[in-house]
C-alpha cells in the first residue's frame, strides 16, 4: 500500500507541473529516502486526479506507524511539508518562471503562476482554507466581509509541552525572514521546505514577495524587506507602497501601523500585505472633498467609513507622497484634548497611520487611516480599540485587514454560534445567560432578539447579521473621529491644522 501512496504523490507532482516526467524517478527516490525505504516496486495501477489531503494522510499514517513521525498535528505538519518540499522547484527556477511570465506576458500572468504554485506545493493548504466560515454583512458602510478562521490547526498538549522545553533559536529571526525558505522547521517553528519567495526590488532595495499560508482573501500576499528591520511608517513607506503597485497594478498593498495595539502582530520586521481583492473600504466613496493648499492637483477627501480615512488620488505619485508625508508628520505631533487625541503621554507616542495604496483607473490612490493607541483605566486595551462590550465577538487588535473591512474572528465563535442557535430555537433567550459558554453573549442577544421571530430556518442568518453589526461597531470604536457632528468638527480642525502647517 505504501508504494501506491508514493506513486500517487509522484503522480500529483506530475499532474500539477511541480515535476516533469524526467524528474519522476528522482522524486520517487527522494520520497523513499524520507520514508526510510530502500526498495520500491512501482504498482501497475495508474492514478489520476489525485486528492492531496488523502495521499498525505496515507503517507503520514505510515510514517507514524514506523516511528518516523509523532502522531500529532504539529509533527505531521512538519513531516508532510518535508515530503512536499521534495516536489517543490528550486527558488531560482521559480524566480525564472515568474519573471519570464512577467516580462513576456503580464504581471497578472506571473502572480497567477505563483499563487497556483503556492497552493500546489501545499504551502497554502487548500483543504484547510475551505473550512473557514465566510459571509458578507450589510451595514451603512457597505457589505462588510466576515470570516471565522478555522484553517489554523490547534496545537495538541504534547506539542505545546515540547515547545516549552525546546531550545530557543534565533534562526530564522522571525516568520517573515527570507531565511525561512526551505527551512525544516521545529516544534516551535513551522516547516518551510515547500515555501518559495519571489525576489524583487522595491524602491531600489531587495524585498521578497510571498503568499500568506492562511489566505484571508484572494491572493493574500506579503511583501517584506529582506533585511530584518522594524516596521516604520514614514515617507519612505509611501514610496515603497507605490513602487509595488507600479509593478503589480492589479494588486493593492497596505501596511499595518507601526505602534502596538493599532499595529500588526509582527512589528519587528518591515512588511506590507496586499492581494487581488477589492475590500469594502476601497469600495466606499468620498463623502466630503478636501482641498490641501499647495496640492490642488491631488484629489482629496474624507471617506464614508467607520474609521477616519483621508483618500488621496492623482496622476503624480510624488505629489501624493509629499502630501501624505505632510499629513503624517502633522498627525504624529497633533493633540486635540477636546477630541481626546494626544500625540504622546509621558514620552510615549500615540499617533500613527495605516496606509493602503492602489491603482485606480490609471491614477495613484492612497488611503490614510488615522490611528491612536492611547489607553486609559476605563479602556486598558485602547480607547480606539474594540471596547469591553464587544469583546465577546472581537477582542484582538484591529490591524490592516480589519481596517479595510474584513473581520478575522476567532475559531471559538463557530462552536459558540452553533450552540447559541440551538439554544435560541429550543430553549429561548432566557437560557443564554444561564449557559456557562454563552453567558458572555447574553447582553448582546437580549438586545437584538426582540426584533426577530427566531426559527430554525432563520436563526443562523440572524446571528450572522448581528455579528456583522458588531464588527461595524468594532470599526467605529477604532475610529479616532466619531461619525457625529462633534467628531466631524474635530476632523475638520485637524484638516485646518494640516493646511496651516508649513
Amino acid at each position: 500500500m505504501i508504494y501506491d501512496s508514493i506513486k500517487k504523490l509522484v503522480t500529483y507532482g506530475l499532474e500539477t507541473g511541480l515535476i516533469s516526467q524526467s524528474d519522476k524517478v528522482y522524486a520517487t527516490n527522494r520520497i523513499l529516502e524520507a520514508l526510510a525505504l530502500e526498495e520500491y516496486e512501482e504498482p501497475e495501477q495508474d492514478y489520476s486526479n489525485i486528492d492531496l489531503e488523502s495521499v498525505l494522510a496515507e503517507l503520514l499514517d505510515y510514517a507514524c506507524e514506523k516511528g518516523l513521525c509523532e502522531n500529532s498535528v504539529v509533527y505531521r505538519d512538519l513531516f508532510d511539508t518535508k515530503l512536499m518540499g521534495l516536489l517543490t522547484p528550486r527558488p531560482s527556477e521559480v524566480d525564472k518562471i515568474f519573471w519570464g511570465l512577467y516580462d513576456n506576458q503580464s504581471p497578472r500572468a506571473a502572480t497567477d503562476y505563483f499563487y497556483k504554485l503556492s497552493q500546489d506545493t501545499d504551502y497554502i493548504r487548500r483543504y484547510r482554507i475551505k473550512k473557514d466560515m465566510r459571509w458578507k454583512s450589510a451595514t451603512e458602510y457597505g457589505d462588510l466581509d466576515i470570516t471565522i478562521n478555522l484553517s489554523k490547526p490547534e496545537k495538541d498538549p504534547k506539542a505545546i509541552a515540547a515547545a516549552k522545553l525546546a531550545k530557543q533559536s534565533g534562526y530564522p529571526k522571525c516568520l517573515l525572514c527570507y531565511e525561512n525558505v526551505g527551512y525544516a522547521g521545529r516544534v516551535n517553528s513551522p516547516a518551510r521546505q515547500n515555501h518559495r519567495i519571489i525576489s524583487l526590488k522595491i524602491d531600489g532595495n531587495d524585498w521578497g514577495l510571498q503568499y500568506s499560508p492562511y489566505v484571508y482573501y484572494n491572493e493574500h500576499c506579503i511583501l517584506f524587506n529582506k533585511r530584518h528591520t522594524p516596521m516604520v511608517i514614514d515617507k519612505g513607506a509611501f514610496r515603497k507602497l507605490f513602487s509595488f503597485t507600479e509593478q503589480f497594478p492589479h494588486y493593492f498593498i497596505g501596511s499595518n501601523a507601526d505602534l502596538p495595539i493599532v499595529g500588526g502582530s509582527i512589528l519587528s520586521h518591515e512588511h506590507f500585505q496586499g492581494g487581488h481583492y477589492e475590500f469594502p473600504m476601497a469600495k466606499a466613496e468620498v463623502e466630503k472633498e478636501i482641498v490641501f493648499k499647495g496640492y490642488e492637483n491631488v484629489k482629496a477627501g474624507i471617506v464614508k467609513w467607520a474609521m477616519s480615512v483621508i483618500r488621496l488620488n492623482g496622476k503624480n505619485k510624488d505629489e501624493i507622497i509629499e502630501l501624505a508625508d505632510k499629513i503624517l508628520k502633522c498627525w504624529r505631533g497633533y493633540t486635540d484634548e477636546d477630541a481626546f487625541i494626544y500625540a504622546e503621554t509621558n514620552g510615549e507616542p500615540h499617533n500613527t497611520i495605516t496606509p493602503i495604496a492602489r491603482m485606480r483607473d490609471g491614477n495613484y490612490e492612497l488611503d490614510l487611516v488615522l490611528r491612536n493607541n492611547i489607553t486609559t483605566e476605563e479602556h486598558p486595551l485602547g480607547v480606539y480599540h474594540p471596547h469591553a462590550e464587544l469583546h465577546h465577538i472581537k477582542k484582538e487588535n484591529i490591524g490592516l485587514i480589519e481596517v479595510m473591512g474584513l473581520a478575522v474572528l476567532p475559531s471559538r465563535l463557530k462552536g459558540e454560534m452553533e450552540l447559541l442557535a440551538d439554544t435560541l430555537v429550543n430553549k429561548g433567550v432566557s437560557a443564554v445567560r444561564s449557559n456557562e459558554v454563552l453567558e458572555k453573549h447574553a447582553d448582546w442577544v437580549e438586545e437584538f432578539a426582540p426584533a426577530y421571530d427566531i426559527t430554525t430556518g432563520n436563526v443562523n442568518n440572524i446571528i450572522q447579521t448581528e455579528i456583522g453589526k458588531v464588527f461595524s461597531k468594532v470599526l467605529e470604536h477604532a475610529g479616532v473621529y466619531k461619525r457625529n457632528p462633534r467628531g466631524e468638527e474635530a476632523f475638520q480642525r485637524f484638516i485646518y491644522y494640516v493646511n496651516s502647517a508649513k
